[in-house]
């Protein structure tokens, strides 16, 4: 996928300063995963094994994790979709219909998920709760 698919995509698009994020699942982090992401992002992949490493408990500081994969997954799910055609209908529908201004208050959930972080010294944030 990353060889057919993503980077290809990436070349279509002016992505010098993009970095890449990516959790320590078993097949992001192989060795021929890693190499090629590197060859591609150089110092601004997030990775384990990469130049920058996963930060513990990332989960508390990434919105797709925290909020987005849940909250689309409880709308796309609810009609209990029977064929491919109606689950990739539902996912269409529910991620087009997403507010910018819900994003918005992930996004400022997110900063102050970061500032509890920064306060803490990154110890795991028990205190943090998503609100809407």
């Amino acid at each position: 996928m990353i060889t057919n698919f993503f980077i290809p995509e990436l070349n279509n698009h002016d992505v010098k300063e993009l970095w890449f994020q990516q959790d320590g699942a078993t097949c992001h982090t192989a060795r021929d995963t890693i190499d090629l992401l590197k060859d591609t992002f150089g110092d601004r992949l997030i990775s384990l094994f990469g130049p920058v490493n996963w930060p513990p408990r990332s989960c508390d500081l990434t919105p797709l994790d925290y909020f987005l994969w849940g909250y689309v997954k409880s709308l796309v799910y609810a009609d209990k979709p029977q064929t491919l055609d109606h689950l990739e209908d539902n996912i269409r529908r529910v991620i087009a219909d997403t507010r910018p201004q819900m994003l918005e208050k992930v996004i400022e959930n997110w900063t102050s998920r970061l500032d509890y972080i920064r306060a803490s010294h990154g110890s795991h944030m028990p205190k943090i709760i998503f609100k809407m």
